[in-house]
């Protein structure tokens, strides 16, 4: 079944107490209100990093979580008042637990059967580290629900009907492609947005020997199909679209298009084709996360 935002019935908010999850935070607190869906606000505590000290004292070490202990509870703590300031109507879940972060979450997201996580991609360093940074990375490798993904110089503004106006879909044909393509129609409708769609040809990989037309040509034929596909899923949902074969690295394809055409809001799959043909998956996804400057939806083959 193909996902609508009634489909979103639960979004959860990892945080650190962070400005960069508390970006994710509010971000993911608009998704959730649009959707009618309940927050769930987790903060986890990782004591990895002091606890492999061996030079650290007990009573420092049992002071040193209990700092932890206290900086988790105060994170999810401001992170909840702030849902419940913004959306006062909108029903808040918190929790605090112990363990590897990315581990927390997804255990998390499986035992309460959460729709969305929203994250930030920076989060605290050093000792008092809790939750975000390389986590989200992690995170996005191992959470097999959709994940948006909020970079710190991403807009402040609300995800509203007024705000977002514009959703890029990347799409290499693959089935991951058309998993987070469902996904950013379901959101494009659901803000009444155009949608933009981008099918990268990269011809780095091939011998320049090769003729580049005969090249192009050949690269090309499955993106117009993959473009079609994109197309006939759009007009089933009654969304406006526009589709664009480019040329070039994947990543730099997205980040660019984005760039030139007033993107606010990425969906892309975290799977894509294999081999030769692969495009839009692992490291690309997490290339244009790191260098995106708006919130990207990263949806994984099980979003379906």
């Amino acid at each position: 079944m193909s996902p609508t935002t009634d489909t979103i019935e639960s979004v959860l908010l990892p945080t650190d107490g962070s400005d960069g999850a508390l970006v994710g935070a509010k971000r993911g607190a608009d998704l959730a209100a649009m959707a009618d869906a309940t927050v769930h606000v987790l903060s986890v505590v990782d004591a990895s990093a002091i606890e492999g000290v061996a030079s650290v004292l007990e009573s420092d070490l049992d002071e040193q979580r209990a700092a932890l202990e206290d900086d988790a509870e105060s994170a999810v703590a401001s992170v909840s008042s702030m849902v419940q300031d913004r959306y006062p109507d909108c029903e808040v879940t918190t929790t605090t637990d112990r363990g590897r972060p990315f581990r927390v979450i997804d255990r998390y997201v499986e035992e309460n059967d959460i729709d969305v996580v929203a994250m930030g991609t920076k989060g605290r360093t050093g000792v008092r580290r809790v939750v975000l940074g390389s986590v989200t990375e992690n995170v996005l490798r191992t959470v097999e629900a959709p994940i948006l993904v909020v970079p710190p110089a991403a807009s402040d503004a609300p995800l509203t009907e007024d705000t977002v106006r514009n959703v890029l879909l990347p799409t290499d044909g693959s089935d991951g492609a058309a998993v987070a393509v469902d996904w950013g129609l379901a959101l494009a409708t659901a803000f009444d947005a155009m949608t933009h769609a981008i099918y990268s040809v990269d011809t780095r990989r091939f011998s320049p020997q090769a003729e580049p037309g005969e090249i192009l040509a050949e690269l090309e034929r499955p993106g117009e199909d993959a473009l079609e596909s994109v197309r006939e899923r759009a007009r089933e949902r009654g969304c406006s679209l526009t589709g664009t074969i480019a040329t070039g690295p994947p990543a730099r394809v997205v980040l660019d298009y984005a760039d030139g055409n007033d993107i606010d809001l990425i969906a892309m799959g975290t799977h894509g084709r294999s081999g030769l043909e692969r495009h839009f998956l692992g490291s690309v996804t997490e290339n244009v996360v790191r260098n995106a400057e708006l919130p990207v939806v990263c949806v994984p083959m099980s979003g379906a």
